[in-house]
């Protein structure tokens, strides 16, 4: 294994209907399922896939960032990571799929979708589920 630079951990009680908290409690929040009467009772409380939509599109931001510094680009960005749940035709169970709606301001957009798949290929999170999740990438201007 590579040199760990840091460890996040989170706990999770009651599963998507119950609570998850980061060890350093910045993160302390109940979950429910969209929808559900626990959703609508707790009109605060988050479900798995906006956790990881939050966590996908901050790290593919801060790759796309640092591909456009290394290529001596300057723009703005802003990157949305739609998650979506789905019923998993294979095995009866689920399954998540992701956009990646990446726009950009102050760049060609032939550029933006070079640096697109060149954060894509560098990505931590888009390493992770590379092979194992149906990833779009959309690149606006």
């Amino acid at each position: 294994m590579s040199n760990i630079l840091f460890t996040a951990s989170a706990t999770a009680l009651g599963g998507r209907e119950g609570h998850v908290k980061s060890s350093d409690g910045v993160i302390d929040i109940d979950l429910a399922m969209p929808g559900s009467p626990r959703a609508k009772e707790l009109t605060n409380a988050t479900n798995p896939e906006q956790l990881f939509a939050a966590g996908y599109s901050a790290c593919f931001d801060g790759a796309l960032q640092l591909m456009a510094r290394q290529e001596k680009v300057n723009f703005d960005s802003e990157v949305t990571a739609h998650v979506s749940f789905l019923k998993d035709e294979t095995d009866g169970g689920y399954k998540l799929a992701v956009t990646l709606e990446v726009k950009g301001k102050g760049i060609e957009k032939s550029v933006l979708e070079d640096l697109v798949h060149k954060a894509h290929n560098f990505c931590p999170y888009s390493k992770a589920t590379r092979g194992n999740i149906d990833v779009s990438l959309e690149a606006q201007v």
